[in-house]
């Protein structure tokens, strides 16, 4: 039997975001609960980050050695033991060295998956394929952002009441080691083995081709627009999302919202989950449907305007109903601006190097997202919630600017020179 994508995309891509959203948001609020600072909080998250960043290095080697389907496996594997190993390590008083390598181990095993994942993504489907799915494997990838954020964090804040935090949080890292195994029950079944030239060791990259990988993708036109543009688009959107949940926790005299942690947890797994949905799905369906010419900075613009929610948010200080509307429509902007966006970094991948082109363009993400996540927590004890937030919008504009100027025509006449190859 032939597996139809619609029924391991989604299951794939919620698996690549969960451990993204455990290691890069979820500790965030594991170290808040532990009463470390902001800064330390944003330093500590952003430097779990870099395997996500540094994944180009060692990515040709996912396609020299072994199928994508056997590191997707094997991923599963190491990510179920990582789990295991948190829950375990938050059992030990003083053992924050422990904590935070378990936590870096599942960010390594995680990035690696990232390169299996999506270049098996851009191997068993077609171009029109790829575009249909960019929705629904954002929309995966963000539900278990949501899930990571919403349902995790609302199982340990309210199990803390009853026996503690340590113990909380252990109890939800230990249900993640279990979605961990079943994903690997279920994909070894699921997923469809490599037909064709995916299937031979011929079609992989040899040793001599490493250094081509990276030669090949900054050769292509306007590469320092395209560099720009993956490294600063998410500016803003990086230095909000690294302090929008100690924001919704933190005291009130220190300028939050005081919302419980497992309140916080509602809000994001809550009504958020159906507008993520439709955010992704309609962007899915616009960019196919418009292409990325006519829809890349619309989207970007309405993914960009959330960022001042929370700038009104720190004004009003209003009600957790309030807010958990405008996580409503943060949550649809996010889907709706990251699809098209994604469409984007899938049309810097070369049929020949999918895996490493996809994988540096993915890094530049990354690296766009590590910097000023790193500093986040310093700005913001600097200049307060609400000043910090609308630095953060007016920081998303020069990535907006770049699109002006992205080669966009090059890019689609080169992957219709790609399909005729």
């Amino acid at each position: 039997m032939t597996n139809k994508p619609s029924l391991y995309i989604p299951t794939l891509y919620f698996i690549e975001g969960l451990p993204y959203a455990i290691v890069c948001s979820v500790s965030i609020i594991v170290f808040q609960n532990l009463d470390y600072s902001k800064d330390f909080m944003a330093q500590v998250t952003s430097l779990l980050a870099l395997p996500w960043t540094l994944k180009f290095a060692w990515a040709p080697l996912v396609d020299m050695l072994g199928l994508k389907r056997q590191w997707i496996l094997v991923s599963h594997v190491v990510l179920a033991v990582c789990a295991v190993l948190l829950a375990l390590s938050l059992q030990l008083e003083g053992g924050i060295n422990f904590i935070i390598l378990a936590f870096a181990l599942m960010a390594f095993t995680s990035a690696t998956q990232d390169v299996a994942m999506d270049g098996y993504y851009l191997e068993v489907l077609d171009k029109e394929q790829q575009s249909v799915f960019v929705g629904v494997r954002n929309a995966a990838y963000r539900m278990a952002m949501l899930f990571g954020q919403g349902f995790l964090v609302y199982l340990a804040g309210t199990l803390s009441h009853q026996y503690g935090i340590r113990a909380g949080w252990g109890a939800a890292f230990a249900l993640a080691a279990v979605i961990f195994a079943l994903a690997f029950a279920l994909h070894a079944w699921l997923l469809p083995k490599p037909t064709g030239a995916a299937s031979t060791a011929s079609s992989k990259v040899d040793g001599g081709e490493f250094l081509t990988v990276f030669g090949s993708f900054f050769k292509r036109p306007g590469i320092f627009v395209i560099v720009f543009y993956m490294m600063f688009f998410r500016l803003g959107d990086a230095l909000m999302l690294k302090m929008a949940q100690p924001f919704l926790l933190d005291k009130a005299g220190a300028g939050g919202l005081q919302i419980a942690t497992e309140t916080v947890g509602l809000i994001y797994g809550g009504v958020g989950v159906g507008f993520l949905l439709l955010g992704g799905i309609v962007g899915g369906y616009v960019v196919s449907k418009l292409g990325l010419k006519r829809t890349l900075m619309p989207t970007a613009m309405i993914q960009n305007s959330a960022i001042l929610l929370y700038y009104i948010l720190s004004i009003l200080k209003p009600g957790v109903v309030l807010v958990a509307v405008f996580n409503a429509f943060e949550q649809f902007a996010y889907g709706l601006g990251l699809t098209a966006y994604t469409v984007f970094l899938l049309s810097l991948a070369s049929p020949r190097y999918r895996s490493g082109h996809y994988a540096i363009a993915t890094a530049f993400m990354a690296l766009g997202l590590l910097l000023p996540g790193y500093v986040s927590g310093k700005l913001c004890t600097m200049l307060g919630y609400q000043n910090f937030f609308l630095l953060s919008f007016l920081l998303s504009i020069p990535g907006m600017i770049a699109i002006l100027f992205l080669p966009l025509g090059s890019l689609s006449q080169e992957a219709a020179k790609d399909k005729q190859d």
